[in-house]
């Protein structure tokens, strides 16, 4: 356990570094600059994120100590607060990277900082659900929580942020990268096959729970390709088809109805890619649209208890999904919009192409 003495001081750097200004990285870029992972720009790109990511991380830090209605001291918040010390810690007191082999080692301790905050996101989830399980219990659910949801968006999309980073200058190692790949961005990448990867593994998430599964019709030209991070659109469809499966499943259950296919078109227009994933689960009802990117609304019968016995990915219920699908397409510029009518559901996604 570090002494006293040690402790104010780290405390002392992170209000110094957490003061400092981030740099913005786009895209294109990373892509740039990534096509060519020579020894010199892996060793600029180290030495970038040793000055970049202690100022990310001390600004998370500094924000988890603080926050309203007591949220800063469930155990949950706690655990996630010292992970990013820990993590600060580490790349702040790294000796500075001078050549390959520093670079080397340097790359090999960010691994094992991006391993730390694997369970970043339901940690979070346990200790929101906490506080919003104690406040309902004492009937005391303040008109100001909309100050931990905007949090919560400012810390996701830093964590995404932060995540995209690490895992680009870990990626460009590769030796033998795919073609048209450059780090984690895939340059001809297919929204359809991609699409078609996030509906299989949906599909089979939607058979283990309830025993059968609607179809999938995927609309749009499968030759078409643009530059985007594979593991981000992976994510953002298996969470909207995931949704959507479940809507259509529970709604037709017990019907004696064919059970209509939930569709996806991809469409490449002059300004963006859109995704359009559409099903006849019923829809939200309009009291509901408002709160629909908030974290912990689900529209999940029984939402499952996230300090309970868990089976890995269910079907729906921790309320965060669709609000971090959000971030992850505004993180390079685009949107996702939900739109619902009566009986039907909507989720437009807008990305940058």
């Amino acid at each position: 356990m570090a002494s006293e003495p040690v402790a104010r001081a780290v405390a002392e750097e992170v209000v110094r570094w957490g003061s400092m200004k981030q740099t913005g990285v786009s895209l294109r870029y990373m892509m740039e600059f990534g096509s060519r992972p020579t020894e010199r720009n892996l060793l600029l790109s180290a030495q970038f994120l040793q000055k970049e990511l202690p100022i990310r991380i001390a600004r998370r830090a500094l924000e988890l100590e603080s926050l309203p209605f007591g949220l800063s001291s469930k155990p949950a918040i706690l655990k996630v607060r010292d992970w990013y010390l820990d993590s600060f810690r580490d790349i702040r007191y790294f000796p500075e990277v001078r050549n390959r082999n520093d670079e080397l080692a340097f790359t090999q301790m960010i691994k094992m900082v991006k391993v730390r905050h694997n369970n970043v996101v339901p940690t979070m989830a346990l200790g929101v659900q906490q506080l919003k399980k104690q406040l309902c219990h004492t009937r005391k659910v303040p008109f100001g929580f909309d100050e931990i949801h905007e949090f919560l968006d400012r810390f996701y999309m830093s964590r995404i942020g932060i995540r995209m980073l690490i895992g680009q200058h870990v990626a460009l190692h590769d030796p033998e990268p795919e073609p048209g790949v450059i780090g984690l961005i895939n340059t001809r990448l297919s929204p359809i096959q991609v699409a078609q990867a996030a509906c299989e593994d949906a599909r089979s998430i939607c058979l283990r729970q309830y025993g059968s599964a609607p179809d999938i019709s995927i609309y749009g030209d499968p030759n078409f390709t643009f530059p985007y991070v594979t593991s981000h659109l992976h994510l953002m469809l298996f969470e909207l088809v995931k949704n959507s499966l479940r809507a259509v499943q529970e709604r037709y259950m017990n019907s004696d109805k064919d059970v209509p296919p939930v569709r996806i078109i991809v469409a490449d227009g002059a300004e963006d890619v859109t995704i359009k994933v559409s099903d006849e689960g019923g829809g939200i009802a309009r009291s509901g649209l408002p709160r629909i990117f908030t974290y912990l609304y689900s529209t999940a019968k029984n939402p499952p208890e996230l300090d309970g016995p868990n089976e890995g990915i269910t079907m729906a219920g921790y309320g965060f999904g669709l609000p971090i699908s959000r971030l992850y397409a505004q993180y390079f510029g685009g949107d996702l919009q939900i739109i619902s009518m009566e009986g039907y559901g909507m989720v437009i996604l807008h990305l940058v192409d």
